[in-house]
């Protein structure tokens, strides 16, 4: 099992769904990427230690650490549930104190994913259909006008991206297309099993 290869080697506890929903119908329950799924992610798409990546919903910090690990790149998971986001923040002394990382590299945020504030240096997002299309739309447009503020390259990386991520970006953004990464195995019996790569360059 990848799960438990994974959270052992990187000494932190990312297992589980998220039992109890959410009364805003706007925001979906947690569940983890998959390990398997990260791997083929990664096979195909490469990130650098320049570059800082934000997890919207990140729940318990699965993908900040993984990136972290393989990558040595700067991550920020952004998280609304206190429960996990403590437990996020358990996992980053689990991992730091294993790994020799510094932490300072690794941050979490307990807020709503529209209320983060865009950092200057954040370039790559990831989302795992966390929340609605609206709360989506609020997202970028943050993200474009931190944009306009400190000029940049910018990716989004959607995983089970739903159709009205992809009309929003393709028709009302400037967000162009990149890549599309098939899940072996996977695409074949469900089309959302994939990730969607877009661009906005300056």
């Amino acid at each position: 099992m990848k799960e438990r290869y994974y959270d052992e080697l990187l000494n932190i506890k990312t297992g589980g769904e998220q039992k109890v929903f959410n009364k805003s119908l706007h925001y979906h329950r947690y569940e983890p990427t998959p390990y398997s799924a990260l791997e083929q992610l990664f096979e195909q798409y490469e990130l650098t230690s320049n570059d800082q990546v934000v997890d919207f919903g990140c729940g318990k910090g699965r993908l900040i650490f993984y990136i972290n690990y393989l990558f040595n790149a700067s991550v920020v998971g952004v998280e609304m549930n206190k429960t996990f986001y403590q437990e996020a923040i358990d996992n980053r002394n689990s991992y730091v104190k294993k790994m020799k990382k510094s932490s300072h590299h690794i941050q979490f945020h307990c807020c709503l994913a529209e209320k983060y504030k865009i950092d200057s240096l954040d370039n790559r997002f990831y989302f795992f259909n966390p929340f609605s299309v609206q709360i989506f739309m609020k997202i970028i447009q943050n993200i474009l006008r931190s944009v306009e503020q400190f000029p940049r390259d910018i990716e989004l990386v959607l995983y089970y991206g739903s159709k009205d991520y992809i009309f929003f970006l393709e028709n009302q953004t400037a967000f162009q297309f990149k890549k599309e990464i098939l899940l072996q195995g996977l695409s074949e019996r469900n089309p959302y099993e994939r990730f969607l790569i877009y661009r906005l360059a300056y």
